[in-house]
């Protein structure tokens, strides 16, 4: 007998003309059966529900320079955008190994590419932490090149339940990889108001550090909700300030306090630095390196190791300047004005 079909799903149902939420956004979250919706709130310079929209594609092309028959790793595989564009150029006969952390995301990513034809062959995936980077070279052998992104997938910010936004409410979670660690609720409840004071000017270069601090510090409630935790940073912002929530600069430090939870939650720089000291035995000699970072903490000690590096010889050129989105791109795709793009070649 033939196989049954597949049982009638309904679409999720909302209220009003038009979903709000991102469970709702069924056509942004299926781009592939309704790509003329996908295309429109691309046009609106946003990213449909639950995709990524890959930053300075041209310019990483540029750095990386593929060819056919090279091999390349890909530590942050994300939605897969880099890779697809690498893949294309490394064919035939050319290898990509991607990692990524996100054991959510991972699955889809593989399986977008492998619907895109290319094989075992040709693509490997593997999920861990690119700190990790060490003890993957011993048994992968060196790179013609490596690409790093370090910035969050459009997907893990619009999915409230990874908590990552305060858009909308959702557990303060935070974890690249949910199924590790602890959440920020967890992480925030162990941190004195020094401790969380020093987070906040380390990982966000947050004005304001003090007084924020002692504002969550000394919050009498549980901040287990993104939300929560936005409401008692407003209210802050409000009483001794003066400001809106929906002043600009409101805004800029409930980002500037998410990324510095996130950091500290994830263990970013550390991870970071582990990478960028492994880097070098990654490439093989003539090897290129491309980094792309999105605040300060993350470009300067990308900068700092690839100066070290042409300083004692293991670089034979860096670049002088991070290469930034052009303007038209910062356009079409706002999240990405803070990148920074910096790269190495093996010496």
């Amino acid at each position: 007998m033939p196989d049954a079909p597949p049982p009638h799903r309904r679409r999720v149902r909302y209220q009003g003309t038009h979903p709000r939420h991102f469970r709702e956004k069924y056509k942004e979250l299926d781009p592939l059966a309704y790509a003329d919706e996908a295309e429109k709130v691309r046009a609106r310079g946003q990213t449909p529900a639950g995709t990524h929209r890959s930053i300075m594609v041209a310019e990483i092309l540029a750095a990386l320079d593929p060819k056919p028959g090279e091999r390349a790793l890909d530590v942050t595989l994300g939605y897969g955008g880099h890779a697809r564009e690498l893949l294309r150029r490394l064919q035939p006969g050319g290898f990509l190994l991607g990692l990524d952390v996100d054991p959510l995301e991972l699955p889809r990513t593989e399986a977008r590419l492998r619907s895109e034809g290319f094989g075992a062959d040709a693509l490997q995936v593997r999920r861990m932490n690119f700190g990790g980077l060490a003890g993957l070279i011993p048994q992968t052998g060196p790179f013609d090149l490596v690409l790093a992104d370090l910035g969050l997938s459009s997907m893990q910010i619009d999915n409230p339940d990874r908590g990552f936004t305060f858009k909308t409410e959702g557990p303060l979670d935070l974890r690249l990889n949910p199924q590790k660690g602890r959440p920020a609720s967890e992480f925030l409840r162990s941190l004195s108001e020094g401790d969380l004071a020093d987070l906040l000017a380390e990982n966000a270069d947050e004005p304001l550090a003090g007084p924020l601090a002692r504002a969550l510090a000394t919050h009498p409630g549980p901040l287990d909700t993104t939300t929560r935790l936005a409401e008692v940073l407003r209210a802050v912002l409000a009483r001794d300030h003066g400001l809106t929530r929906d002043d600009p600069e409101t805004r800029r430090t409930l980002q500037r306090t998410f990324q510095a939870l996130r950091i500290a939650v994830n263990e970013e720089f550390k991870v970071l630095d582990q990478f960028l000291a492994c880097l070098p035995r990654a490439l093989r000699p003539g090897g290129r390196a491309a980094i792309l970072s999105f605040h300060s903490g993350e470009d300067r000690r990308v900068k700092k190791a690839f100066q070290e590096g042409l300083r004692t010889g293991l670089y034979a050129e860096v670049a002088d300047t991070p290469t930034r989105a052009t303007l038209q791109e910062q356009i079409d795709n706002p999240r990405s004005k803070p990148a920074k793009l910096r790269w190495a070649i093996r010496a």
